[in-house]
């Protein structure tokens, strides 16, 4: 399966327009932002767990990252209350299920064998750092090579310099509404910017984004 699989197209998704999808496992349902591959794949997806379902036991073979969007995601290692980011390295094994039911975003294949470092973070606890411009906020998530994940903090009527990307931009917005000169993104929009994009971003209301740099070059 080929979805937004070519990595130099920009591409915005309202996940909430999107139809949820089946998964091969009974309660566990999927609305699917990028994919190249059948069941296992590269991919980003966003993966909603039913109250009592789980998933087989299973490897990540190209690692695995996620983000628990709402509701308490667990597996074999313990439980992850929503703001929880993970990484599981490759091939890290695990059995994921959710007794009161969750929403995560996920990606994998889409981590260097040499990222070795397993992580847990709980970002509703995290310390928050200044942004690079007065009234942001910046919570590093993970640092490899090239690679860099942060949450980052908008206060309202905030504006960013413009910039560009050299191995392009990920962005999910997790609460308020983003922006930027090519668009108006609310809680729930997905964007990839591939590399070498340009854009000047600011949020009018204020808003919390997951953001990925580095990794399509």
């Amino acid at each position: 399966m080929l979805l937004n699989a070519d990595l130099s197209q920009r591409v915005v998704i309202h996940t909430d327009e999107i139809l949820w999808v089946d998964s091969p496992m009974a309660g566990v349902q999927r609305r699917m932002l990028e994919r190249d591959g059948d069941e296992v794949a590269r991919a980003t997806t966003i993966v909603r767990y039913a109250p009592g379902s789980s998933f087989d036991p299973h490897t990540h073979g190209g690692g695995e990252e996620f983000l628990v969007l709402d509701g308490v995601f667990s597996d074999d290692k313990g439980d992850y209350p929503v703001g929880t980011y993970v990484r599981n390295p490759v091939g890290s094994s695990h059995t994921p299920f959710s007794k009161e039911g969750a929403t995560i975003l996920v990606k994998l294949w889409q981590m260097s064998p040499e990222d070795r470092e397993q992580k847990v973070i709980n970002t509703v606890n995290n310390p928050w750092h200044p942004g690079l411009v007065e009234g942001l906020e910046v919570m590093p998530l993970h640092n490899y090579g090239a690679e860099n994940v942060a949450l980052v903090k908008w206060q309202p009527g905030k504006v960013f310099q413009r910039h560009g990307h050299y191995g392009g931009e990920e962005i999910y917005v997790i609460e308020g509404v983003f922006e930027d000169e090519h668009g108006t993104y609310p809680q729930g929009t997905w964007i990839r910017n591939p590399h070498g994009s340009i854009h000047t971003p600011f949020s009018k209301e204020g808003c919390l984004i997951y953001v990925k740099t580095g990794h399509l070059g």
